[in-house]
């Protein structure tokens, strides 16, 4: 009796202290302020998934690596925290330098971001945000992403970014919401399958662009080999094309793409002709190669030019010949482009034009 006792005893304070184990309060998520002189990724590397890195109005220089995952990086506003490259003789470990990680091994994530000429990437982590920041005036990309799974990148401004704003490959189910980027070399924003690499398309899972004001870049918005992306309620103006879906021959396809409720006016910047492609200029929509794409709803207006690919929507042949197939223009208001509102340069098959309001096609029939 004693023996059973003792041994339910045992059992019943083994079995209290796994209740107690498994209903223990989880970590609270941590907020990491980060205060002007202060280094942004010390406050990166010292968060646990979960954690909101605050960085409070400031320029704060250098590149800043994420790799955390389920990390919000938040500024208190495009126009008050602003990421920028360190300053010529600056000592990159100084508080006023480069923003030096906390530990050797984070050094060489954010070196590495530096030395590619970014200035905020996000490498290989699912979750992360990045929020209310401007980053301006790094070499390639301003924000970078790459192997990001439901990366959301959320009221951040893109400045003066000598290659593209805000960019990511190799990622899926990514949310850019309300940036806005502006007079980088290339795309204000550019998502693609790789970049540096063949290969067939990536699917997504359900990519969002939406709300994003693109002006006076090269190019608004580029996607490149992608399937399963919404394009929504964007602005894109001043740029020498407003968007480019890009597609090739490799499979799959670049296509199952959706641009609805878009405004792309008036972009007739220049740009000169490149290894890959003619002078740009007057170029609202091109579709290059891709299937099965929808149009509804934008307003594409006043793209006006004399390259091959300007106009309003224009269907032209991938760089290696591929044609568009299977895309639908349909509900667009498409005016006062030149030299035509619609324009299929490509003659591909099963692509329709229905229930628009233009005024000029190329070839006739289109409007």
């Amino acid at each position: 009796m004693v023996k059973r006792v003792i041994a339910g005893a045992t059992v019943t304070a083994a079995a209290v202290a796994a209740m107690g184990a498994a209903g223990a309060p989880a970590r609270a998520a941590a907020v990491r302020v980060v205060h002007p002189g202060e280094s942004i990724q010390a406050a990166v590397d010292a968060a646990a998934p979960g954690d909101t890195v605050l960085v409070l109005p400031g320029t704060y220089r250098g590149s800043v690596r994420i790799g955390t995952p389920d990390l919000t990086l938040r500024g208190t506003g495009a126009g008050s925290t602003v990421l920028a490259p360190p300053t010529a003789g600056t000592d990159p470990h100084s508080a006023a330098g480069a923003d030096q990680p906390a530990t050797a091994g984070a050094q060489t994530g954010a070196a590495a971001c530096a030395a590619a000429g970014d200035g905020l990437c996000v490498t290989g982590a699912s979750g992360v945000r990045v929020e209310s920041l401007a980053v301006t005036g790094f070499a390639k990309y301003g924000l970078w992403a790459t192997a990001a799974d439901r990366l959301t990148v959320d009221h951040v401004r893109a400045d003066r970014n000598g290659q593209y704003g805000i960019g990511q490959e190799k990622s899926v189910r990514s949310r850019f919401t309300g940036n806005e980027a502006s007079g980088n070399g290339e795309a204000g924003l550019f998502v693609a399958n790789t970049v540096s690499e063949e290969g067939g398309a990536t699917d997504t899972q359900g990519t969002e662009i939406r709300g994003n004001r693109l002006t006076g870049n090269h190019m608004g918005l580029v996607v490149r080999r992608l399937r399963d992306v919404t394009v929504d309620g964007n602005t894109m103006n001043g740029n020498c094309a407003g968007v480019f879906l890009v597609g090739d021959e490799n499979t799959p396809r670049a296509g199952e793409m959706t641009l609805t409720g878009n405004t792309v006016d008036a972009n007739n910047a220049y740009c000169p002709a490149t290894a890959r492609l003619p002078y740009v200029q007057g170029a609202g929509v091109v579709l290059t190669g891709v299937e099965n794409t929808v149009l509804d709803g934008n307003e594409i207006n006043g793209n006006v030019g004399d390259s091959p690919l300007s106009g309003g929507v224009v269907l032209f042949p991938s760089f290696t010949g591929k044609p568009d197939s299977g895309n639908t223009v349909r509900n667009n208001t498409v005016l006062r482009n030149g030299p035509a509102d619609l324009a299929d340069r490509d003659h591909g098959t099963g692509n329709t034009f229905t229930a628009n309001t233009c005024q000029v096609s190329l070839p006739v029939g289109r409007c």
